[in-house]
């Protein structure tokens, strides 16, 4: 992330007050087995404590609302988000005084005068008016208890297998038990509170808001919390929300007074909550708060817990249980998940591999959905009023990355949310393109917000980067590809196209070998060194090229596809083949920007100029050995500790260059306890940059998925990255492009089952590093005419120094085609195996 990124600290440390007796007590719950079985058991996240602070809580979420249960005896605390509570209202942050330093910039960077236009640039180009809106919380839920005693047999979990939080202690010989579950029909949060002696459950429940708010109780059984969001850097708060709460008893009484909800001797009580604000759009802020609250929590009211947890559960396993992952489970399982994070990089818990790939596909389940925000920088999760860089959409990676796992993790449908994002973006971008940079279609920077904001922000030196609409478009074309959907195609293409239109316009002639580049641009929130300045503004940078390369392929392709707009296809066809080629540097690495300035001891957390070999498709081991190579080089010189989110992107390349080995190294990295000068992984399985950005759980559980299935590059390449760790193992329902579910089973290293369901039809070309005796395989040959595998043809790249080793040793392979019909399975048994 941006600024002083080496100099924040965690940001969410609210301590809560932990009875000693629990913090002495190391027992489990009575009738908890301390194993975990198969089924819904092997993706539980456990504790025999409570949560001492925020990174300890456990997550719970629809896409609209999120609370973190923390699971204290005494004094229950469950913090609570709803997706749409921002500070400000509607803006955008368009520089109209940028045209002529941008030319300025141009002309001093055409110059070679690096520092002059980084200081211009600095002066000059950095945020007008706001650096965008933080994403706020709503309030907490206080739930009180007046029993005193001994606290033994403590338990407190996250169950990912049916979207449940439970805790669960023994107190004065009474067994009680609380159960936490987001209703994704109903839009609540639920809380049951239950014990196994009648009449034991006294409670008092409190709202509570830092942002400004009142309290009321309506019609004598509604507790309501009315708050705003806040302004926030000249930005007046437009955000009305209301917090609703009612409870439901068996036995006993409620009271309701503005101070709370009093329980008092009930056999059991029902905690129904709903919040809502007045936010419809990112222009419009009309609606009824508190009409929209009321309604759903009334609605929901009318139903049982019981009735509402049974329809949750369903509705989520729709798509939870769409994948299923075996990497193998030892006694190392057997420990809070809490040890399992401290010993992970000392044993051979291959199973916390598998339940922190589940725990990103949970989170992304729980934070995205189809009619909701996109997950944003903590997802829906954020415990303060202005979280770590706002809790905004960085879409330099953080944003992109929270969605690499949506297609090939088979959740299609969570990126709903971010195509709709996009589509904004492509609205709110035109006037940012046209009065910034004088050219068509949509241009917008390295950070948006609810608002859809598109000017600079956080200052030049890391925010003049405009080519993120490039970026986002691949998700466009990638949905596509997975799908063969056209109908999304159609609705889509007029944004893909807008920002190619953008750099036909934008982009300029380099002096030296008249290529067109994109300027002025930086690679992302990196610097590098002239005379004795660092700077960031450049012309060209690598991870420009290559995407804007990808856009105008993939507009290309797109055109084709619905055999339109052939006349603007063949014209982006000129202007790709003017684009520079990569660069192999003096050391024998991927040049990051134009002038070979890298340097083999920096350790920088982005390694955008490798964005072509992931997410990209542009750099082949089989077609261009030599880049591979050159990758390769450059990811190890920049290491492999770093902060979490930057572990998980390096997993994926690191599978990318087919060392499995290396990739499940950097999991290890990843999951374990943060120290002074790296990320890791907090107690609850949250990524830690530090602090928390949830970007590393989606990236990770990517990663997880390309070490064993990939389809960038001409074929689906089977277990193309299985490390020495998990030589057994199952998965099922990973996609790949072409609209091909894979379920691959494996015995020390080799496939012995595979089955593969066609969706759209076509030839199934697959890679594996092993022969198959199977009459349904025949020899895959030439080029695979599968029009979602189509490669990219790139220009050879210019090589500097030929010195380092650019011819990579890579596995023999075998190449397999299977002839496929729309709606067919198609089952492989590996005959030599068995």
């Amino acid at each position: 992330m941006t600024g002083l990124i080496n100099k924040i600290t965690c940001l969410c440390t609210v301590s809560l007050l932990i009875v000693s007796s629990v913090q002495a007590q190391q027992k489990k719950y009575a009738g908890e087995k301390n194993s975990i079985p198969d089924g819904t058991g092997r993706y539980k996240l456990w504790y025999n404590q409570p949560a001492k602070n925020w990174n300890e809580a456990l997550p719970l979420g629809n896409g609209f609302i999120g609370g973190m249960v923390f699971g204290d005896v005494k004094n229950e605390r469950i913090q609570l988000n709803e997706s749409t509570i921002w500070g400000g209202g509607p803006n955008n942050t368009i520089d109209s005084n940028a045209k002529p330093y941008i030319d300025r910039v141009r002309r001093l960077l055409a110059e070679k005068k690096y520092a002059e236009a980084q200081e211009l640039a600095n002066s000059k180009l950095g945020p007008k008016g706001n650096s965008g809106m933080p994403y706020q919380l709503a309030g907490n839920l206080y739930l009180s208890f007046p029993e005193t005693g001994t606290v033994s047999n403590y338990y407190r979990d996250l169950d990912m297998a049916n979207a449940t939080a439970t805790v669960k202690y023994t107190m004065n010989g009474i067994n009680y038990k609380r159960e936490f579950f987001t209703s994704f029909g109903a839009n609540t949060f639920m809380v049951r509170l239950t014990a196994n002696k009648r009449g034991m459950i006294n409670c008092r429940l409190k709202l509570q808001s830092p942002l400004k708010s009142s309290v009321v109780v309506n019609d004598e059984k509604t507790l309501v919390l009315s708050g705003e969001g806040s302004e926030h850097e000249g930005q007046k708060g437009q955000i009305e929300f209301n917090v609703l709460t009612m409870v439901k008893n068996s036995g006993g009484t409620t009271v309701a007074d503005t101070s709370g909800i009093t329980i008092a001797n009930a056999d059991t009580a029902v905690i129904y909550l709903s919040i809502a604000t007045n936010f419809v759009n990112y222009h419009d802020v009309s609606a009824n708060s508190m009409l929209r609250a009321k309604n759903i929590l009334n609605k929901a009211y009318q139903h049982s817990f019981h009735e509402l947890l049974t329809d949750n559960i369903k509705y989520y396993r729709s798509y939870f249980d769409r994948v299923k992952l075996d990497l193998g489970i030892d006694s190392a399982a057997k420990q809070p998940t809490d040890v399992r994070i401290r010993n992970f990089a000392n044993n051979n818990d291959t199973q916390l591999a598998e339940l922190y790939f589940q725990y990103g596909r949970y989170l992304l389940i729980c934070s995205s959905q189809p009619r909701s925000q996109p997950a944003n920088l903590q997802g829906i999760w954020n415990g303060e009023v202005k979280g770590p860089w706002d809790s905004k959409y960085t879409i330099n990676i953080n944003t992109e990355m929270n969605y690499w796992p949506s297609e090939v993790t088979q959740l299609p449908e969570l990126s709903t949310p971010l195509f709709n994002m996009i589509s904004d973006l492509s609205v709110t971008g035109k006037p940012t393109a046209k009065i910034m940079y004088g050219a068509r279609g949509w241009a917008l920077h390295h950070n948006t917000d609810i608002w859809r904001i598109t000017g600079v922000v956080d200052g030049a030196f890391w925010g003049l980067w405009p080519t993120s609409n490039a970026w986002l478009c691949q998700h466009l074309w990638e949905h596509y590809l997975y799908s063969g959907d056209k109908k999304f195609l159609t609705q889509y293409y007029p944004i893909i196209k807008g920002a190619a239109e953008y750099y036909i316009d934008a982009l300029q002639k380099e002096r030296e070998h008249g290529w067109l580049v994109v300027s002025p641009s930086i690679s992302p929130e990196h610097e590098y060194i002239d005379g004795k300045n660092q700077v960031s503004v450049t012309a060209g940078a690598t991870m420009d090229n290559q995407l804007v390369y990808g856009l105008f392929t993939d507009a290309i392709r797109a055109a084709a596809e619905l055999n339109i707009d052939k006349a603007f296809a063949d014209s982006l066809a000129i202007y790709r083949s003017q684009l520079p080629p990569m660069q192999i540097g003096k050391y024998g690495q991927l040049q990051e920007w134009l002038e070979d300035v890298d340097r083999t001891d920096d350790h920088h957390r982005h390694v955008s100029h490798l964005y072509g070999l992931f997410p990209g498709n542009q750099i082949s081991p089989f077609r261009q050995p030599q880049l591979f190579a050159a990758v390769k080089n450059s990811l190890t010189y920049r290491g492999d500790v770093s902060t979490g989110w930057s572990m998980a992107w390096k997993i994926n390349l690191w599978a990318r260059l087919l060392d499995g080995n290396h990739a499940y190294k950097l999991i290890k990295d990843q999951i374990k306890p943060i120290s002074a000068n790296s990320g890791g992984t907090y107690p609850n399985l949250f990524d830690a940059h530090p602090p928390f950005q949830i970007d590393g759980n989606f990236g990770c559980t990517s990663g997880i998925a390309e070490m064993l299935l990939q389809s960038h590059d001409g074929a689906i390449y089977l277990l193309p990255a299985l490390p020495d760790e998990c030589k057994d193992g199952s998965v099922s329902g990973l996609m790949a492009r072409g609209g091909f579910k894979v379920d691959i089973k494996w015995a020390n290293h080799k496939i012995v089952k595979l089955v593969i369901h066609s969706s759209i039809g076509g030839n199934c070309r697959l890679r594996v590093n092993q022969q198959i005796n199977s009459l349904l395989l025949t020899a895959g040959n030439g080029i695979n005419k599968n029009p979602f595998y189509q490669t990219m043809d790139l220009k050879m790249p210019i090589i500097k120094n030929n010195s380092k080793n650019l011819q990579p040793a890579l596995p023999k392979t075998w190449l397999y085609d299977v002839a496929t019909r729309p709606g067919k399975t198609y089952t492989i048994v590996n005959k030599s195996l068995h």
